[in-house]
């Protein structure tokens, strides 16, 4: 029995040939958008003399914190808890060290789709005591048709620029071989702004916000995306005589 002999594999020539030669492209798109959420940090602090006291406290300004901003409803897309920190600050008496106070803190992070109410919650927790909000930070949102907007104007630029190539040298694109994405990111245009009420004495922590806090006026800042990838085409081969 004759064994039928298994064909060699076609040469690769990653660089084309005379008879199929290769080009390489570069495409790029920058496209700029309105933010769709924002994110600000509020850090809640307490302190007093006696550790307990002083995490009752925090907790206080915790729970009215939280309530104050989820009575914003569908605005908050997020509201996560972070760091819980209590230290006590040392004072040194003689040779022996005593605990002079204890500081607590907590850190809250809110994302938000709705920019007016975004300019009022500041306003309301910056008037609460010993509370310090920072941001906003804008950004799309990882799923915004922006990003798929960015990728499609990048392939569709490196395919533009793949057929000008081909038509200075008489020809035409004959197949696609490769395409990368080297790279669709968010551009650095952010904005933040921090806001921080006057440290007071602990006994008077807690203080309610002023309902009527006048709101904030933030304006918003537009995000840049971009995209870039990377085509290789093979041409039909063109007639350079």
């Amino acid at each position: 029995m004759t064994e039928t002999p298994t064909p060699a594999p076609a040469n690769h020539h990653p660089y084309g040939t005379p008879t199929t030669p290769h080009l390489t492209v570069r495409g790029e798109a920058h496209l700029e958008a309105d933010p769709e959420i924002a994110h600000i940090t509020i850090t809640l602090t307490a302190r007093g003399t006696d550790r307990r006291t002083t995490l009752d406290g925090l907790t206080h300004r915790n729970t009215t914190t939280l309530d104050l901003i989820k009575t914003y409803g569908d605005a908050i897309e997020k509201l996560e808890t972070g760091t819980l920190a209590i230290r006590p600050e040392l004072t040194r008496h003689g040779r022996a060290e005593r605990i002079r106070a204890y500081h607590a803190s907590i850190q809250l992070t809110a994302t938000l789709n709705d920019f007016t109410a975004l300019g009022e919650l500041v306003a309301r927790l910056a008037d609460h005591d010993l509370t310090r909000i920072d941001g906003p930070w804008w950004a799309l949102r990882p799923t915004s048709p922006h990003h798929a907007a960015a990728r499609r104007g990048a392939v569709q630029a490196a395919l533009q620029r793949a057929r000008e190539y081909a038509e200075a040298l008489n020809t035409r694109l004959d197949a696609l071989l490769e395409l990368s994405d080297t790279g669709t990111h968010m551009g650095p245009r952010s904005a933040r702004a921090a806001f921080s009420t006057h440290a007071v004495p602990f006994a008077a922590a807690g203080t309610e916000a002023a309902p009527d806090a006048a709101p904030v006026d933030l304006e918003p800042v537009r995000q840049t995306v971009d995209a870039q990838v990377e085509a290789s085409f093979t041409l039909v081969p063109p007639d350079l005589g």
